[in-house]
């Protein structure tokens, strides 16, 4: 649902074709576009017209109270001259007959408009509209806004009538919770994305320039003590410091931006391996039984990238002839992800002792609730293994044993 409200709430002219509504088919139409997540906007704007019809009133309003529950902002109108709409648009949550109905009150009648005419200016109040009605919008006891109605003459309303009245003031206000529970989730995830991308830099980029920091002013001291030999290797550490923190900047960039593959994981894989294939001498193997769809787009994305890591330090550090990338499933509910090559081993440990590819790794394996293995491989070469429990939706119905890993040529 929409939240984000017009500026301005622009007076419409009442059409005088159309008919009422009948009570029950209002409510039902109301309750319908609630569960169909209609943009709320909209929703209030379309239920504007029938409502005001149904009271049989001049002109009608909506509006929300602000964060802070000091305001009645006015979001949308029919039937109301466009000085009101201006005059109207945010009014003090405690004012007049709205200000009750915010307050609780379930329906809020006032004859005395010399407020709001004041206000206001113009003629409006106290020749075309003699009358006003404000009724709370509320879910589950909280007010979160009010309509209001706008009568010409001082008829009364059939008590059936504002008993519907006050109906659709409590589906309008589920609406308006709905949306609110939508904003916050919103900024809940937002945050989140923003801790995973924090979390990303301090593993990786901030830990390679802090490295670089530390080396730059041995490497000036030892280039005025005019001591070649260090300084050759402190220029190295920095060298290789920057290229590690390029490296990761490059790919956390690829995984906050790029989606993805809509066509699933297996597809993404397959097309990595590609990638991998034209990249580098290495021959690939890819070997997958596991089953499309049993993964969320979630654990996708922290699998395809632990495998996209994997699958690079083969390409930049193994110098290898083959490697295989396995995939399976076990009949115990965990799935298996092994990436395995037959070159020139693990490498040495970057500057501190800490390889931050493997550290994001690790993450992306706590993630998934599993864990991530690397080692060497029997007959040379490095294995990463990557265990974790398939959803529990699926967990029972896991598929048949692994396939065999196969050895490499």
């Amino acid at each position: 649902m929409s939240i984000e409200w017009p500026a301005t709430a622009a007076a419409q002219p009442i059409p005088t074709d159309a008919t009422r509504l009948p009570d029950a088919g209002l409510l039902a139409e109301i309750a319908a576009g609630l569960a169909s997540g209609s943009d709320l906007d909209a929703l209030l704007q379309r239920f504007l017209d029938p409502i005001v019809r149904l009271a049989g009133a001049q002109a009608g309003a909506v509006r929300v109270l602000t964060q802070d529950d000091q305001q009645l902002q006015l979001v949308s109108a029919i039937g109301l001259p466009e000085s009101v709409c201006c005059s109207e648009q945010a009014v003090s949550r405690h004012c007049g007959p709205c200000g009750n109905a915010a307050d609780g009150q379930p329906s809020v009648w006032a004859s005395d408009l010399g407020v709001c005419a004041a206000r206001a200016g113009g003629e409006f109040f106290g020749d075309d509209c003699r009358r006003l009605l404000a009724v709370p919008m509320r879910h589950r006891g909280r007010v979160l806004g009010v309509y209001n109605l706008f009568f010409a003459g001082t008829d009364e309303l059939a008590p059936g009538i504002l008993t519907v009245l006050r109906s659709i003031g409590e589906l309008l206000g589920l609406a308006l919770n709905n949306a609110r529970l939508e904003r916050e989730h919103l900024r809940a995830m937002l945050a989140h994305e923003r801790q995973l991308m924090a979390a990303e830099l301090h593993d990786s980029l901030a830990q390679s320039l802090a490295f670089a920091k530390m080396r730059m002013p041995l490497l000036h001291d030892a280039m005025f003590a005019h001591d070649d030999a260090r300084a050759l290797q402190y220029y190295n550490d920095v060298r290789g410091a920057m290229t590690q923190a390029h490296s990761s900047l490059r790919g956390i960039l690829t995984h906050f931006r790029a989606p993805m593959d809509p066509q699933g994981i297996v597809h993404a894989l397959e097309s990595v391996g590609e990638n991998f294939r034209r990249s580098c001498a290495t021959e690939l193997e890819f070997s997958n039984a596991l089953p499309d769809g049993l993964l969320g787009p979630e654990l996708e994305a922290q699998v395809f990238h632990i495998v996209q890591e994997a699958l690079t330090n083969v390409a930049r550090h193994a110098a290898a002839r083959h490697a295989r990338l396995d995939i399976a499933t076990s009949r115990a509910g965990t799935i298996e992800v092994v990436v395995e090559d037959d070159g020139a081993g693990l490498p040495a440990a970057a500057p501190g002792g800490t390889h931050y590819g493997l550290e994001i790794m690790l993450e992306r394996a706590r993630r998934l609730g599993g864990t991530l293995e690397v080692a060497a491989r029997d007959g040379g070469g490095t294995r990463v293994r990557l265990a974790f429990p398939m959803p529990p939706a699926v967990a029972p119905r896991a598929s048949s044993a692994p396939a065999a890993a196969g050895e490499l040529r």
